[in-house]
């Protein structure tokens, strides 16, 4: 059996882990620079407040409400999600971190389904502050449908349980093909045309190898999986990404190229240390950078980048990534974001060497890794390079965050007694 345990909205209910006096109150989370609606808790989707708008268009209807708003907080939702995830590994299962708030969970041994997830759920929300729902089935795709009635329906407190076929297939004809896990709106539409509008319709297809066919094998699977025929196995170990991107909207427009320059060699340095985490190594850059795509005359240009050798120095990337953003930047151009992408990444076990050029030094290797230490030990850019400016006027703009409660001393919260 497969179990999901999926945090219930996340990013909100990270805000009022150390904010009691939110608890029953409407809660909202923005994306980078304030900009839109990303996440909100029960209490706010209770009132119609919108997904997805910009926080300009409902700031009348939030401030009506009395909702409470908040910036993006990635330090504290990555060290919660971190808690979460080492709390599931405690537990006789095998687990895949799926995301930031949600995990799979393999169970090799028959036991009381319903109080397992309820032992899971009591748990989290006792050391960690997190409420979740547990969805337990035979399959991964079950899972997926099984936590989703667990959220809708109270009846279930939290814990959904498929263990048998005539439970799933209850569930199976109230479900919509594009709500199924790995089925978009445009196969959900291609689907609808061949008259497949539920799941159940789907799951009971006569012609599973015609479907193969005209779609693919990936809905082959998904076909089993609704059947209970495990077909999706656990990712104990993720797959090595083949490119790291990093890019962000400035907190204002730039027009000056020594800001420019400072903000793609701090993504420069961002993605190289994320691409250092899975031992990578890279040839290829895509450096970009544009205006809003809303003015009259928007600018959009972007820049390939070869280097002469497999390399994941932070100096060097850097430095050949300012190169492209002095080819890309035009004056007077009010720019609004830009990134780096490396790309075709290789790890060093299958490093391809070339007789003509040198491989990275171990003197560089053991640079970084240095760097990458004190910046995991000490939080992140306390060590970083010079020419990312100190405090940049351009950094993403984050008015309403709250505290790093966990990360940081200085924002550890204080209890009088």
């Amino acid at each position: 059996m497969y179990a999901l345990v999926d945090c219930n909205t996340f990013y909100a209910s990270c805000e009022q882990i150390f904010r009691p006096d939110l608890w029953g109150k409407p809660v909202v989370v923005l994306s980078n620079n304030d900009g839109c609606i990303v996440a909100r808790n029960k209490e706010a989707k209770a009132l119609d407040i919108p997904d997805l708008v910009p926080y300009f268009q409902v700031k009348d209807l939030l401030s009506k409400h009395n909702v409470h708003i908040f910036s993006s907080n990635y330090e504290l939702y990555g060290d919660i999600s971190t808690r979460v995830m080492k709390i599931l590994d405690g537990y006789q299962a095998d687990v895949e971190i799926y995301s930031i708030d949600e995990a799979f969970m393999k169970l090799y041994t028959k036991i009381d389904y319903k109080a397992f997830g309820l032992d899971i759920k009591k748990t989290l929300f006792t050391n960690v502050g997190m409420p979740v729902c547990v969805g337990v089935a035979p399959t991964k795709t079950l899972a997926k449908l099984a936590n989703r009635v667990a959220k809708k329906m109270k009846s279930q407190n939290g814990v959904c349980v498929l263990d048998t076929p005539d439970k799933w297939e209850w569930i199976l004809k109230r479900v919509k093909t594009q709500d199924i896990w790995g089925i978009g709106r445009r196969i959900s539409a291609r689907l609808a045309d061949m008259g497949i509008h539920t799941a159940y319709d789907l799951a009971t297809h006569p012609e599973l190898k015609y479907l193969k066919r005209k779609f693919s094998v990936v809905l082959e699977r998904t076909v089993n999986e609704l059947n209970g025929i495990p077909c999706i196995p656990l990712e104990l170990e993720p797959s090595p990404k083949k490119e790291v991107i990093c890019s962000r909207s400035f907190g204002k427009k730039i027009h000056d190229l020594k800001e420019l320059e400072q903000a793609i060699s701090q993504y420069a340095a961002r993605a190289c240390e994320k691409m250092r985490k899975q031992n990578g190594l890279t040839k290829t850059l895509w450096v970009f950078a544009e205006t809003s795509r809303f003015l009259d005359h928007s600018y959009a240009r972007q820049k390939v980048v070869k280097l002469p050798q497999l390399t994941n120095d932070t100096t060097v990337i850097s430095a050949y990534a300012k190169e492209a953003i002095q080819e890309i930047y035009r004056p007077g151009v009010p720019f609004y974001k830009c990134g780096i992408g490396l790309l075709d990444l290789s790890t060093r076990k299958h490093e391809q060497l070339h007789f003509f050029t040198p491989r990275q030094s171990e003197r560089s290797r053991t640079l970084m890794k240095m760097m990458d230490g004190l910046n995991k030990r000490y939080g992140r850019g306390t060590v970083t390079l010079a020419n990312a400016g100190i405090e940049p006027s351009w950094s993403m703009q984050r008015n309403m965050k709250s505290p790093a409660y966990t990360t940081r001393w200085a924002d550890i919260p204080k209890i009088r007694c």
